[in-house]
């Protein structure tokens, strides 16, 4: 799964990374959690615009003030079927830009430990991700998201048994094209990214407190900082 991410990157190299057209400041984030606003790239008549999404998806005829637990992961193998993500799968495809994400080791008479998960040389990288709009009672719009699922690979696989799907750069076309509905063509983007191109590090447990969303949340344990 994926419950915290960071994003780092400034946004001009966003802006260049995502060829977008459209965009606005971010504030580097450490530790990115459900329910808050998330960056995301996604495709408008063409071209291509950075926005801000609630991480959380509300499908279309929910109403916002009234959903449940917030649905911030969709299982790829099911999302084009399933009535809270079908929509979205064939139509409101989008990138959710992130450079580490967090998962937690269980450890004996202890609290469990996070790692930072990141591609070997700490590039940036995109979450495939699903996006919707919904009504509020107030008759506001509300705009949100969800990031999809899959088996993890070898390297995560040592925390946790699903991983979030990173796309390949050169699926970021066929991903955020509207015209793709073909739910087979879509399906066979959503792999586990290559463990041999990923690493795990211990990093702080400060990160486990969704308030905390500094610099100190990426530094190694003090008993700890070895990589995996």
């Amino acid at each position: 799964m994926c419950g915290r991410f960071t994003l780092r990157t400034p946004t001009a190299d966003l802006v260049e990374i995502f060829e977008v057209a459209r965009s606005f400041e971010l504030t580097p984030r450490y530790n990115i959690a459900p329910t808050q606003p998330v960056a995301a790239v996604r495709e408008v008549d063409g071209r291509r615009e950075l926005v801000q999404l609630r991480w959380g998806l509300l499908p279309s005829w929910s109403e916002a003030s009234l959903a449940g637990p917030p649905m911030i992961n969709a299982r790829a193998e099911t999302a084009a079927t399933r009535p809270a993500f079908r929509h979205a799968f064939q139509k409101r495809r989008c990138l959710i830009p992130a450079d580490g994400f967090y998962e937690w080791q269980a450890v004996e008479g202890g609290p469990k430990q996070p790692f930072l998960i990141t591609l070997k040389d700490e590039r940036p990288f995109a979450f495939a991700g699903l996006w919707e709009r919904c009504r509020a009672p107030d008759q506001s719009t509300v705009e949100s998201c969800t990031i999809l699922t899959t088996d993890a690979n070898d390297r995560v696989r040592e925390l946790h048994d699903r991983m979030p799907v990173i796309l390949s750069p050169d699926h970021y076309g066929p991903w955020l094209d509207p015209h793709i509905e073909d739910p087979a063509a879509l399906q066979s983007l959503l792999t586990p990214y290559p463990s041999d191109e990923m690493r795990l590090r211990p990093v702080s447990r400060r990160v486990n407190n969704a308030r905390n969303d500094d610099p100190d949340c990426i530094l190694p344990p003090q008993t700890q900082n070895t990589l995996l």
